[in-house]
């Protein structure tokens, strides 16, 4: 059986969307494959979101490989796609679900605000790794 693909999509693919990839990895390697893409992608990752995603769970984004990238990049075919409340109209993107986690961006606040982030999206990807395997 093949892993559904997922790809979490934001405006910059900087911060909540490579979270999401990052700690998705991490927590549901065994249930999908993760990607993430920006509308408008920065180029690069949030710097304190690497830091505070390392410090916390010892993930390491950059050194796993993981880019700021264009939703041209994702590869040709997703399963699902999860937003992260950018508050502009993300660009169709084929995928059998959609839906949107609406999650506040941390990029230049406290550290409490980034982790407050993370915590609400281990809480999604559990949630969303239970329903794939009630399938």
């Amino acid at each position: 059986m093949n892993k559904p693909l997922i790809a979490f999509v934001c405006t910059h693919n900087s911060c909540r969307s490579q979270l999401a990839e990052a700690l998705s990895r991490h927590l549901a390697a065994d249930t999908w494959i993760s990607v993430s893409a920006g509308t408008h992608p920065s180029g690069a990752i949030d710097k304190d979101a690497c830091r505070i995603l390392k410090d916390r769970y010892s993930i390491d984004m950059i050194a796993e490989g993981q880019y700021s990238k264009a939703l041209t990049d994702l590869p040709g075919h997703i399963d699902g796609v999860v937003t992260m409340g950018c508050g502009v109209q993300c660009p169709y993107v084929p995928a059998a679900w959609r839906e949107d986690w609406n999650l506040p961006d941390p990029t230049g606040k406290p550290d409490a605000d980034y982790l407050a982030v993370i915590d609400a999206l281990v809480r999604h990807i559990s949630v969303l790794k239970k329903k794939y395997n009630q399938t």
